[in-house]
């Protein structure tokens, strides 16, 4: 059976970008890795992945006058090496409706917060803040609002005493890492729908 291509869309170091290429270097794992772009020039992520012989193409929304000429580029990449699923790892742009819509239940995030809680920047900050005993990330198929979606898996981790916000950072990260491919294994088997708001996965995670 033919192994679903996926796309990684980065702007940074690219931690979770390792995390689903060392799960795609399985030969039983279900996807492969076919692109991985940033728009960010010199990301630290692109080292990875050419590393692993994985095409590596730089955006830079910089470069473009709207929006929208920015994601025609990155929608002629994605259809360039036929994607079928885009999966956004530390992606720091905001992307279009008409992005968001053409993609549609193909486009996954992942966030550091158990959505729908403390969305936008500065989560570990602001759990903390809030007196949260627990924390976590959140992997979700991406719609207009921002971090906004039908939750696909959510992973808790505990907010311990005397926590500083880097401890939780790294314990949050580290959830991500082992949260992200199974997520991306389960659409790859073809488990995974999406019923109105809510996602339904055939046989759980």
């Amino acid at each position: 059976m033919a192994r679903l291509k996926v796309a990684v869309m980065i702007s940074g170091r690219g931690s979770n970008l390792q995390a689903l290429i060392d799960a795609a270097a399985e030969p039983s794992f279900p996807a492969e890795i076919a692109l991985v772009i940033s728009n960010v020039p010199g990301a630290k992520g692109l080292e990875r992945a050419t590393r692993s012989g994985i095409d590596a193409q730089v955006v830079d929304h910089r470069d473009f006058a709207t929006r929208e000429d920015f994601e025609h580029q990155l929608d002629r990449a994605l259809s360039g090496h036929h994607v079928e699923l885009v999966c956004l790892a530390g992606f720091m742009r905001i992307l279009t409706p008409s992005f968001v819509g053409r993609w549609h239940d193909r486009l996954v995030n992942i966030h550091p917060s158990l959505l729908p809680k403390h969305k936008g920047l500065d989560t570990h900050a602001r759990a903390l803040e809030a007196g949260d005993v627990v924390s976590g990330c959140t992997i979700y198929f991406v719609r207009p609002d921002m971090d906004a979606g039908p939750i696909i898996v959510q992973t808790e981790v505990e907010i311990r005493p005397g926590d500083t916000e880097e401890q939780l950072a790294a314990r949050v990260l580290e959830a991500e890492h082992r949260s992200y491919p199974r997520a991306v294994k389960a659409i790859a088997e073809g488990r995974v729908r999406v019923v109105g708001d809510r996602v339904e996965i055939e046989g759980g995670l």
